[in-house]
């Protein structure tokens, strides 16, 4: 009876440190503006201009819905590859990743605080999008829509969160923002969330294939039927496949890390 007791006891303190550290990582992130700011507004204000001030006189509600699933797939992309890809490389060079490391706290803490916190940001952003879509666009859904896309774009932060490691645990604190940019912004616009990836030449249509968030668009835009009609299945099993190739290249990347020191 002592043993399932100390047992218990030692459950609720590992998960008490778990929901300790996600706090306080989320409040820190909340509290940088340069952070917190485009994470949340530029998102929001290219659906604003691109989904309804532009498109007033377009394709009425069939854009606006469009573009709520592609940008926000390109909003959830934004705190997860530099909460992890900037973040990491920043605290890895000042030395908070060794001490997290030496402290009693599981080092697996660190790194599910950070994918709390991108999730955190995500379902904000998308609430955002679908108040100003459904209010001022015209975008018109079903209960298991809205709650289809809410679902797959928070569970989509995964393998950007996975690229972000990699990044954050491979370049310096200097070099990271600028490679995170390099990436984050081509790799917006090649998989087709500004624009149809269908209006690109065909190789590039191909190329798309090999991106990320051309495959969570794609499943966003199922639930809309606005996809290009290819099976869900593709796009989850390439999607989980890219995850867990970042998540190895993490791996070993954390482990030349510690093995340094």
């Amino acid at each position: 009876m002592n043993q399932v007791n100390s047992q218990n006891k030692s459950w609720q303190q590992k998960l008490n440190i778990y929901v300790l550290e996600a706090k306080t990582e989320f409040l820190k992130a909340f509290r940088m503006p340069a952070f917190t700011i485009p994470s949340l507004i530029f998102p929001l204000m290219f659906y604003v201009f691109f989904g309804l001030i532009f498109n007033r006189n377009g394709m009425g509600g069939q854009m606006p819905t469009y573009l709520l699933a592609t940008y926000g797939v390109f909003g959830i992309m934004g705190p997860a590859l530099f909460g992890f890809g900037v973040g990491v490389a920043i605290e890895k060079d000042q030395g908070w990743l060794a001490l997290k490391q030496c402290s009693p706290m599981p080092i697996s803490a660190y790194f599910f605080a950070r994918i709390f916190t991108a999730m955190q940001f995500a379902l904000i952003i998308v609430l955002s999008l679908f108040i100003v879509g459904g209010v001022f666009g015209g975008v018109q859904l079903t209960t298991g829509q809205w709650a289809a896309t809410l679902l797959v774009m928070i569970i989509g932060t995964l393998p950007f969160c996975a690229l972000g490691l990699w990044m954050g645990l491979a370049l310096t604190g200097q070099s990271a923002p600028a490679v995170v940019n390099l990436i984050y912004l081509p790799m917006a616009f090649l998989s087709g969330l500004w624009i149809p990836v269908q209006l690109f030449p065909v190789v590039l249509q191909n190329g798309a294939w090999a991106l990320p968030p051309f495959h969570l668009a794609q499943l966003v835009l199922k639930i809309q039927d606005n996809d290009l009609g290819h099976p869900w299945l593709i796009h989850v099993l390439v999607l989980a496949g890219m995850t867990l190739l970042f998540l190895f290249l993490a791996i070993r990347a954390f482990k030349r890390i510690s093995d340094a020191k």
